[in-house]
C-alpha cells in the first residue's frame, strides 16, 4: 500500500493591507502574531511577501526539528546574515556546518571551568558595588532596566573585555544600544537618519575599537575573554585573525550584555509582582550565610533559578528563532519548499498549553524537581536555542544572574503598583517599553 504523499503548502495571500499588518504583528507582538497564525491556519503556515517564501512552524516537535537539524536542511547564517549580517557580520550563530564548529571549538577556551571561576571573583567585588550603589529618585522608584543595562555592560567591558571603558565608556553604550536596535529595522534600508544606518555606523566604531585593542592582547598575558581568544588555537595552532576576533567580540558582548539584561528585568519584575516569591528567594539567599557568593554555592540557589527558568519562559530574550531551508523536507505532513525562510516561536512553545499547564500564570514550581514540566517535551522550553547553536555563554550567563539577583535580595526590597503590568517589546530583544520603574527600598541591616 503505497503511503500518501505530503500535501502542497498552500501560501497566505494577505495583500498590501494585511502584509503590513502581519509585519507590524509578527514585530511588535510574535506571541499574539504565531497564536493567531496557528488557530486560522494550523501548525504549518507558509506567506509569500516580497519575493520571498515565509514557513512558520508550530510547537516543540518544530523546534527540535530545526535546532537539532540532523539532516542539515537548515541555514543558520543564510537566515540570519539576512536580518542581522550588516550589524553582527559572522558572528557564531551566523555560522554553519563545519565552519561553525570550527569558531565554536576555539571560543570554547573563553567558557571553560577555570575561566568561569576566575570571571566569577572578578565580578564579585564589582557587582556587589554596583547594586550597592543603585540609587532611587526622589519619589523612590528606580528604572530597573536602564540600570541593569549599565550594570551588565560594566561587566561585560571588565569580564569579556578586560577594560575600564573610561571616557569611551557612555559612547559605547550609546554604540551597543544602536547596534542592537538595527538588528531588526522596521525600514530595512541604510538611509541617512534610519536605525539601520546608525547601528552600521556604530558598528564601525566599535569594531575599530575592538582592533586597535588586538595587538595588546595577543602579546599579553590577560585573562579576559578578549585575551583568551586573541591567543586561543585549535588542536592544529589555528588561531582567529584580528577580524574574527572583533566580530566574536561584538556579537558576545552583544549577547551578554541585552540578553542578560532582559533575564535580570523579567525576573525583578516577576519578584515585584509576588513579593512572596521575593521573600523566599531572600531567605534561601540569608540560607547560605555567605558575605560573598563564591563559585561553589551557585548551585546552592535552587528557588533562584526556578525563578529565571519561569522569568525565561514567559519573557525569552529571543521570540522567534529564525531558519533558512537550503533543501525541500517533509513536516506533519507537507512539503516545505527549499530556498524559504522558516520560523519557529519559543515564546509560542512556551506559552502552549500542551506543555504547560495555565501557562499565562507565574509559576516558577514548574521547574520543581517534581514536576519538571520542562521534561514534558526536550524542546518545549528553548530560551538558550539549542542543538549545535546552544547558546555557548548559557552558564556565564547564569552565574552573572545569579549574582546580582543574590546582591539585590540581600540588599533591596522592591515593588510596583497594585495592578500594574509590564508593557513588554518582545523584538528583537525581550524588554519593557517603560523601563520598569520599580520602588526601591534598602533593608535594614542586622
Amino acid at each position: 500500500m503505497t503511503a500518501n504523499p505530503p500535501k502542497l503548502l498552500q501560501p497566505i495571500k494577505p495583500g498590501i493591507w494585511g502584509t503590513w499588518r502581519l509585519l507590524r504583528r509578527s514585530y511588535n507582538n510574535p506571541l499574539e502574531h504565531a497564536r493567531e497564525l496557528r488557530k486560522d491556519y494550523g501548525d504549518v503556515v507558509m506567506q509569500k511577501m516580497f519575493g520571498m517564501t515565509y514557513v512558520h512552524l508550530m510547537g516543540a516537535d518544530a523546534a527540535k526539528l530545526m535546532l537539532v537539524n540532523e539532516s542539515q536542511v537548515f541555514s543558520n547564517k543564510k537566515a540570519w546574515d539576512m536580518i542581522i549580517g550588516r550589524i553582527f557580520t559572522n558572528g557564531l550563530m551566523l555560522r554553519d556546518g563545519d565552519d561553525h564548529r570550527y569558531h565554536r571549538r576555539i571560543m570554547q577556551a573563553g567558557f571553560k571551568a577555570t575561566a568561569l571561576q576566575r570571571y566569577m571573583q572578578e565580578m564579585v567585588p564589582q557587582v556587589e558595588t554596583a547594586v550597592a550603589e543603585l540609587e532611587a529618585d526622589a519619589s523612590g522608584k528606580l528604572l530597573a532596566f536602564p540600570a541593569f543595562k549599565h550594570m551588565t555592560l560594566d561587566l561585560a567591558a571588565t569580564i569579556f573585555l578586560g577594560m575600564d571603558l573610561g571616557a569611551e565608556a557612555s559612547k559605547i553604550s550609546k554604540a551597543f544600544e544602536d547596534t542592537v536596535a538595527a538588528s531588526m529595522p522596521r525600514i530595512p534600508w541604510a538611509v541617512p537618519g534610519t536605525i539601520l544606518w546608525r547601528g552600521i555606523r556604530a558598528r564601525k566604531y566599535i569594531i575599530d575599537y575592538l582592533l586597535r585593542e588586538i595587538p595588546a592582547k595577543r602579546s599579553g598575558a590577560g585573562t579576559d575573554m578578549f585575551s583568551l581568544l586573541c591567543r586561543a588555537e585549535d588542536e592544529d595552532g589555528n588561531q582567529y585573525t584580528d577580524q574574527e576576533v572583533a566580530d566574536h567580540m561584538l556579537f558576545l558582548m552583544m549577547a551578554a550584555h541585552d540578553t542578560t539584561t532582559s533575564t535580570l528585568t523579567s525576573m525583578t519584575y516577576a519578584l515585584a509582582r509576588h513579593p512572596e516569591w521575593q521573600e523566599r528567594l531572600r531567605e534561601e539567599a540569608r540560607g547560605l550565610q555567605l558575605e560573598h557568593l563564591d563559585y561553589a554555592h551557585l548551585d546552592g540557589l535552587p528557588l533562584v533559578e526556578r525563578v529565571m527558568k519561569e522569568a525565561l519562559r514567559m519573557y525569552p530574550p529571543l521570540s522567534t528563532l529564525p531558519k533558512y531551508s537550503l533543501n525541500a523536507f517533509e513536516y506533519a505532513g507537507y512539503t516545505v519548499p527549499a530556498n524559504s525562510m522558516i520560523a519557529t516561536y519559543p515564546i509560542h512553545t512556551h506559552y502552549m498549553e500542551e506543555y504547560w499547564p495555565e501557562p499565562t500564570r507565574f509559576d516558577p514550581e514548574r521547574f520543581s524537581e517534581g514536576r519538571a514540566e520542562q521534561k514534558n517535551h526536550p524542546y518545549c522550553w528553548i530560551p538558550f536555542s539549542g542543538g549545535a547553536h546552544m547558546c555557548i555563554g548559557l552558564h556565564f550567563a547564569i552565574m552573572q544572574v545569579k549574582l546580582v539577583m543574590f546582591e539585590m535580595l540581600k540588599q533591596y526590597q522592591w515593588s510596583v503598583p497594585e495592578g500594574y503590568t509590564m508593557p513588554v517589546q518582545q523584538s528583537p530583544i525581550s524588554k519593557p517599553r517603560d523601563d520598569l520603574p520599580i520602588t526601591l527600598k534598602p533593608l535594614q541591616s542586622d
